[in-house]
């Protein structure tokens, strides 16, 4: 049965059906003429009468339309014939199939009439008119929200904020305390550090406890290869190191497969792409590929990393414009994200002036502060010799739509490099680095190795020595 004669079909004996589609067919739509000939009739009656029109109204009404020749009332009716439906046939993908069936006919058409307007045999439009029927076309959506009216909406609105979010959860307490509860959906969460602070053993470990809690995992890698993000995540599973991974005998390798599989109905998809050279179009693809071919739908996607990403938008000579360039592509990330209804994890360097800093803010993120505008939530990660001796990473919010950056705003949660794995600290371990923060902002620490090593504190240290203590004051202005 063609999509035509679907769509027709289902006009006539599916009333929800009806309703959702029939506002955005046109005749045109149908290239067939006793197709056309049907749906005009259709229309005719229903500008006329409100509703469709029964087989036998229809019939009639055919029949006694004068501009149908022999041949041509003779297809009506064998077309007729053909007219029935599935009522097994879910409703949502065949209202989908319709709107993609639309989209298809109108760009088309607007493709065919361009050309003709190109030529010079459309009298009716001229050439600046060809952008905007394009864009028409593409704008087509069966979308029937027109927007939240306040006073008739009011059930709806207090379901919303009595709604429980869904949210991936973390298995690290403090993240969850933050957050609350982990990271919803159509979000986009980064993570910004140095070279070698920790920003892909995050992701890594992020994504096998995702896997874990039995979710559906996509990491997109543009960094390491494929089998590199996997060995990884083999060592946090498992709790052993990288150099271990390698030489476990196969037979014990496939036993602990064997029963990771029982444990998580989760599935885990890594997928590489060459440094720079995919963007969100690619992302989507993949997206829809795995749902089409292998029923694939991630609940959490992670990619590696965002300043190496390509734009969608911005290319060739404008790509020059690091600023505009990465926050496009942040843009698009996000998008991508409410697009598919899933929370995004990502990763951005710090800028120079951040490297040696182990309080960084929002200003040391690198190449472009318009990612600081989009993303929902920002994490430092901050490392240094005394943390590393401890095996702690000092994490810093520096933005968080969910939670108030007051509460935890600095944190340390253990790090075990060697087997790519986070865990939880002592909640004294997060005391003594309150604590601490306090003494300094306060001057009463004489110990800056951990939180005061930016180049202006290290200045300030170095000229403090010279100046007696009583006396630690300098003369600006004539002020003292």
């Amino acid at each position: 049965m063609s999509m035509e004669i679907t769509i027709l079909s289902n006009i006539l004996f599916n009333d929800e059906y009806y309703r959702k589609v029939f506002p955005y067919i046109k005749e045109e739509y149908f290239d067939d003429t006793s197709y056309k000939k049907i749906f005009n009739t259709i229309q005719t009656f229903v500008n006329d009468y409100k509703e469709p029109p029964s087989m036998e109204a229809l019939k009639v009404s055919l029949e006694n339309r004068s501009d149908l020749n022999e041949n041509i009332f003779k297809e009506v009716s064998e077309t007729l014939k053909t007219f029935n439906i599935d009522k097994d046939t879910n409703q949502e993908w065949l209202v989908n199939e319709t709107e993609k069936f639309c989209q298809d006919k109108d760009l088309f058409n607007s493709i065919r009439r361009s050309i003709l307007i190109l030529d010079g045999k459309d009298k009716e439009l001229d050439k600046g008119s060809i952008p905007s029927l394009l864009s028409d076309s593409l704008a087509i959506s069966f979308d029937h929200h027109v927007g939240h009216d306040f006073l008739e909406d009011y059930e709806a609105r207090y379901e919303y904020y009595n709604r429980k979010e869904e949210r991936i959860p973390f298995d690290i307490d403090i993240f969850n305390k933050i957050t609350k509860g982990g990271l919803p959906r159509k979000s986009l969460t980064l993570f910004l550090g140095a070279t070698g602070s920790g920003k892909s053993i995050v992701k890594c470990h992020m994504a096998a406890s995702a896997l874990m809690f039995g979710k559906n995992v996509l990491y997109i890698t543009m960094e390491l290869a494929e089998e590199e993000v996997a060995r990884r995540i083999d060592a946090n599973i498992m709790g052993i190191t990288l150099d271990e991974v390698v030489e476990t005998p196969l037979e014990t390798f496939h036993k602990r497969m064997s029963r990771y599989k029982e444990k998580t109905p989760g599935k885990l998809i890594i997928k590489e792409y060459p440094t720079g050279s995919a963007n969100s179009g690619h992302f989507r693809h993949l997206l829809n590929e795995l749902k089409q071919k292998k029923g694939f739908v991630p609940d959490i996607v992670f990619i590696d990393y965002l300043n190496i990403c390509a734009s969608a938008r911005i290319k060739g000579a404008a790509a020059a414009n690091s600023y505009t360039l990465v926050k496009s592509i942040a843009e698009e990330v996000r998008g991508l994200a409410m697009e598919f209804n899933v929370p995004v994890v990502s990763s951005s360097q710090l800028n120079r002036d951040g490297y040696n800093n182990s309080d960084v803010d929002l200003t040391n993120t690198s190449e472009s502060m318009g990612v600081t505008h989009t993303a929902d939530a920002i994490f430092a990660l901050i490392t240094n010799e005394e943390l590393e001796s401890m095996k702690q990473l000092m994490v810093k919010q520096l933005k968080n739509r969910w939670g108030d950056l007051s509460n935890y705003r600095r944190f340390v949660v253990g790090l075990d490099k060697s087997r790519m794995k986070l865990n939880n600290t002592e909640e004294s371990a997060q005391k003594s680095i309150s604590s601490e923060v306090n003494d300094k902002k306060h001057g009463n620490n004489e110990d800056t190795t951990l939180m005061d090593k930016t180049s202006f504190g290290e200045a300030w240290n170095k000229e403090d020595t010279k100046i007696p203590k009583k006396k630690k004051f300098f003369n600006v202005g004539g002020f003292q």
